[in-house]
């Protein structure tokens, strides 16, 4: 059967995804290069708080019923102070921004253009609600990494093809739980952005 992707607006049922959509999380982001040793307590608070916005999006890639990715999108405005202070103070106008948070997507469907089509539903999300930009993060990690596998995809290169860029001193730090480790940690995540 043919991999569909779909864009959920609807709030009843971006909420009735939201367990398969913590499942896909904490599964995707265990592997390199987040190492993310999540709960799925704290997926459902976290996924359920994002996307509380009225503007936000969730678009998702189903074989047959059963949802092999996710990515989401909601306006920046919308966010914690945390997160949209540093653009505010940089001069982008978090009114017109996008923030995309997650995009993962099962191990066998990658390569398929998935991650194309969730970068168009997210896109064209974005320009209908009036935003002007759109960014997203991903994580810094050295070369050095201990678990980093042999053959570990760069995906800046793909970013790049989508016309964006890395923003110029936009690095925020989360903290969680890597694989490895005993307690959290803060991981830097350097910011992404394109005009729309």
């Amino acid at each position: 059967m043919a991999v569909t992707v779909e864009t959920l607006a609807n709030p009843a049922a971006r909420a009735a995804a939201l367990p398969d959509l913590a499942r896909l999380r904490i599964a995707v982001f265990r592997e390199w290069p987040y190492l993310y040793d999540g709960t799925f307590d704290y997926e459902e608070r976290y996924l359920a708080h994002f996307l509380e916005d009225a503007g936000a999006i969730l678009v998702i890639a189903r074989d047959g019923d059963a949802i092999v990715g996710v990515a989401t999108a909601s306006p920046m405005a919308g966010q914690e102070r945390a997160l949209s202070k540093p653009f505010a103070d940089a001069g982008h106008d978090v009114a017109t921004l996008s923030y995309f948070g997650e995009s993962v997507l099962l191990p066998a469907y990658r390569g398929r253009g998935l991650g194309h089509a969730f970068f168009d539903h997210r896109e064209a999300a974005a320009r209908a609600s009036g935003a002007a930009s759109a960014c997203f993060c991903g994580i810094i990690r050295p070369a050095d990494h201990p678990l980093r596998p042999g053959g570990a995809r760069n995906l800046a290169p793909f970013w790049r093809a989508r016309g964006y860029a890395p923003l110029d001193g936009m690095v925020a730090h989360y903290d969680w739980k890597d694989i490895d480790q005993p307690e959290e940690t803060p991981h830097p995540m350097q910011f992404w952005h394109r005009a729309l």
